[in-house]
């Protein structure tokens, strides 16, 4: 057959497979946004997908899908592309509570090398939420309590309330020995700062909760978020965290200029609408990027 001819069926037959190909198949793969399972970080998500989809980049959401422990893990292998992270939270998580590195910057810089190959880190945001521990006004009275330092005498007599895995991460109970040799008589396993929480502590269930600096209703209830007086919980910048493959200029322009405009009020506000007014995430996530025109 003459080399011609067979050019002509080639191509004739690759066209008639990529009319039987459905349009959709033919689409970009959406960017997968992912995130951990409490409000902040469902309000995180929703920005990282809305600011996204507002630049024509096809984007699918799944949210809520648990602790970091099964959420990185989904974005190493591939389940999820992106997801909003805390610097040294990850940090910890990832060098098994030995990194060092307290301030922003220093996180930062050992997060990029401590990041698995295929993982990486954009620009991080000024807008930080640490991991902390919250009383009532009458356990901080009964026992003297204004930092994590006054919970070394007393703490054999309380019970610490918050999620599983502070049991294990180094800034829960394996640091907060290690640091302030603080051991409490007893830990129940509830959520992330949520109604479990907020509810045990309220009804006196637990003495201390495990809950984030951020959270709108510390305030909203009066309690007392004791001071990190020894540095046990390092910087906590919120850091857009990403599959390298799936990453274009446009994408990493999109969230970098997302982080460069959150602010920690910023995060205070949105979670007291959320868990103090009930506001869904995802409107409150469209009006913060209409009020940053992102």
């Amino acid at each position: 057959m003459p080399t011609f001819q067979l050019i002509r069926r080639l191509a004739a037959g690759a066209a008639l497979i990529a009319l039987a190909v459905p349009a959709t198949a033919l689409a970009a793969k959406p960017l997968v946004v992912g995130s951990t399972n409490f409000p902040e970080q469902l309000v995180l998500a929703n920005i990282y997908a809305e600011a996204l989809a507002d630049h024509d980049i096809a984007v699918k959401k799944r949210l809520n899908l648990g602790s970091r422990e099964i959420v990185f893990p989904a974005l190493k292998n591939g389940e999820i592309d992106v997801l909003p992270e805390y610097s040294g939270a990850l940090l910890g998580y990832l060098s098994n509570g030995k990194s060092k590195a307290g301030k922003p910057d220093a996180v930062m810089a050992a997060l990029k090398n401590t990041l698995p190959s295929g993982v990486v880190a954009l620009a991080p945001s000024p807008a930080q939420d640490k991991d902390g521990l919250v009383v009532t006004p009458d356990t901080a009275k009964r026992y003297d309590l204004e930092t994590l330092s006054d919970l070394a005498p007393v703490a054999s007599k309380l019970t610490l309330g918050g999620p599983p895995e502070t049991q294990t991460r180094y800034v829960g109970v394996p640091g907060l020995k290690a640091v302030y040799g603080i051991e409490f008589g007893q830990f129940r396993a509830l959520d992330a700062g949520g109604p479990l929480t907020q509810g045990a502590l309220s009804s006196g269930a637990i003495d201390v909760a495990r809950m984030f600096t951020t959270q709108g209703v510390i305030d909203e209830r009066g309690w007392i978020l004791l001071k990190d007086d020894k540095n046990l919980v390092p910087a906590q910048n919120i850091v857009p965290v990403a599959r390298k493959a799936t990453l274009t200029d446009e994408i990493r322009d999109v969230l970098n200029a997302v982080s460069a405009q959150l602010s920690t009020a910023d995060l205070q506000r949105m979670n007291r609408r959320v868990s103090v007014d009930h506001a869904d995430p995802s409107q409150v996530a469209h009006d913060w990027l209409e009020q940053h025109e992102l």
